[in-house]
Order: C-alpha cells, then sequence, then structure tokens
C-alpha cells in the first residue's frame, strides 16, 4: 500500500509523537546547531536516542494495529542551514536513509515523511518568504528527498499562507504526496490571519498537485477544536481536507508558552479524549504528538483511536 492509499483508506493513523523535547530532556542531548535535530544521525549518542524514542512509538503502532509515520528530523535542514553548519546535501538522504533502516526491522504499515519547515519563526511568522521567495528556497530540499525516495514530504508548523503555498509548489514538484501543517489559533486563523478555510482553498487552487490532506501541529486538541468552531471554518473543504493533528500536552497558547516557566499539562487520559473529540465531530484521521508527549500519551491515543480504525 502507497501513502496515499493508507490516508484514504484508514479511519485512524497513528504519527510519532515528541522528540526534540524528549532527546533534551530524557537523553540531555543539546539541540542547539543550525540544523536542530538533522546532525544527531552524525553521533553514537543520538543515533541511539532518536532510535529507541521511535521504536517506542512503533511498539504502540503495532500493539494496536495502526499504520505509523515517523518524519526526519530534518526541519531546520534547508540549504542554508546545512551550509552554514558546514554539511552538504548528504545530511538529507543520511537521514531518510537512517529510519529506513529502522522500519526495515519491523512488519508494521510504515511511512518515512521528509519533514521541512518554514524559514524563520514558527510561531510568529517573522522572517516569512513570499511564494516565489518559498519556492525557490524550499526547492533545494524538496528534491534532495525526492532523490532520497521520501514516502511523503510534511511541512511542520507553518505560521503564513505565502510561504506554505511557495512550499507546497515546490513539494508538488517533486511528485512525492505531502501534507502541509499548520501553526493555528484559537480564532480559528494562522498566525498571518488567515482562516484555516481560506488557506486551504488557496493552496489547492495555487498547486499543480494539491496536498493529500492538512494537519495542525504544536497545539492542544482543544484550541484547534475552538478554531474548528468558528462558522467560517464549518465548511466541506475543512472537514475533508484538514484531517490531523501533532498535539502539544499544554492548552497554553503559543505566546502564553514562550513566556511561561511552569507550564500546566494534560493528562494522556485528557490528552486522548481531546484527539477523540477530533476524531469523532470533525473525522480527523492522523494523530501524533508534539511538545510534552511521550509513549504513555501516545499509548493512551492510540488505544482510543484503535477502536475506530480500518483493518
Amino acid at each position: 500500500m502507497d501513502f496515499e492509499t493508507c490516508i484514504a483508506s484508514h479511519s485512524s493513523v497513528l504519527m510519532e509523537g515528541a522528540l526534540g523535547e524528549r532527546l533534551k530532556r530524557e537523553y540531555g542531548l543539546t539541540i542547539n546547531g543550525s540544523v536542530a535535530m538533522a546532525d544527531l544521525i552524525y553521533s553514537q549518542q543520538g543515533r541511539v536516542a532518536l532510535e529507541t524514542l521511535w521504536r517506542g512509538y512503533m511498539e504502540i503502532a503495532e500493539k494496536y494495529n495502526l499504520p505509523f509515520l515517523a518524519t526526519t528530523p530534518t526541519r531546520r535542514a534547508n540549504k542554508q542551514q546545512v551550509i552554514q553548519a558546514g554539511y552538504d546535501e548528504t545530511i538529507i538522504e543520511n537521514n531518510v536513509r537512517f529510519l529506513r533502516k529502522i522500519k526495515e526491522t519491523s512488519n508494521i504499515e510504515m511511512y518515512i515523511g521528509g519533514l521541512m519547515g518554514c524559514k524563520g519563526d514558527a510561531y510568529t511568522g517573522t522572517g516569512a518568504l513570499n511564494i516565489e521567495e518559498a519556492h525557490d528556497f524550499h526547492h533545494w530540499q524538496a528534491q534532495l528527498f525526492k532523490l532520497a525516495k521520501a514516502d511523503f514530504l510534511y511541512a511542520g508548523i507553518m505560521p503564513v499562507l505565502t510561504e506554505a503555498t511557495g512550499m507546497a509548489r515546490a513539494m508538488s514538484d517533486t511528485g512525492i504526496p505531502y501534507i502541509i501543517s499548520f501553526t493555528i489559533q484559537k480564532d480559528g486563523k494562522l498566525i498571518d490571519g488567515h482562516t484555516i478555510d481560506y488557506t486551504i482553498r488557496f493552496i489547492d487552487d495555487n498547486v499543480s498537485r494539491k496536498p493529500v490532506c492538512y494537519m495542525t501541529n504544536c497545539v492542544h486538541p482543544c484550541i484547534v477544536y475552538e478554531a474548528l468552531a468558528h462558522n467560517f471554518n464549518q465548511t466541506d473543504t475543512v472537514r475533508t481536507r484538514f484531517i490531523g493533528i501533532q498535539a502539544n500536552t499544554s492548552a497554553l497558547s503559543y505566546s502564553e508558552l514562550d513566556g511561561s516557566a511552569d507550564l500546566q499539562s494534560s493528562s494522556p487520559a485528557d490528552l486522548a479524549e481531546g484527539m477523540m473529540k477530533l476524531k469523532s465531530e470533525y473525522d480527523f484521521r492522523i494523530f501524533g504528538g508534539c511538545c510534552g508527549t511521550d509513549d504513555t500519551h501516545m499509548e493512551e491515543i492510540a488505544k482510543s483511536i484503535s477502536c475506530g480504525a480500518l483493518s
């Protein structure tokens, strides 16, 4: 089964939980270089830590008979950052190969995504590119993922319409299926003020190959639920195209998270309940974790969503 068929034919798909935060908290790894986590595969400690986290999530997917999505830790590994860090283009292929080797040791239905991200700040939109700039800027990385034979491409925490559109065009050029995931707020809009509905329709109308679907990440389910409740997002477009989340455990907004020293987090049961609300009322299909999540959260989520999963 290919990636697009997987998304179309399964009512529930599990995506990986947090990586970066757990690597720092549980393994004491420092992640502050130009390419963030993309160069962890070049150290023994980094490889062991990444493999351990992925295998934990994979075991949960296997236990509950769910397809599993994992993405390379390459959100910051664009051409500019890679060169600045002293690496070359092989860093993309090496990350895909490393994750593929882990996949080959398991019998689960698993798909490897090439993770890409915006040039500037994903939570404020500062430094965002216009459509043409974004297409040119992200073309290099997207094509490298094509050469590395990633199963799909994934644009994570995209805050503004223009750069998301340009990146979508770069992804569309590869012929590989792809997903665009937004940074969204309670007001039902991206950081730049565009509604979820308008953003999806605009991107779909301005690329040669549409994304397989749209998602959001680094946000709590209750914020997503509130965002979707606005009348301007109560559309067939949103209901059929916006179908996934990688959730934070904190219900605080991006601005509150940025300035908070003591975060209140949802329990695994509460987070899973929020995910199920999105599944039952908005037909979400892809469920993963972001900041604050670990195996306990992901198992509770997998147990909940597997009740409606198709074989």
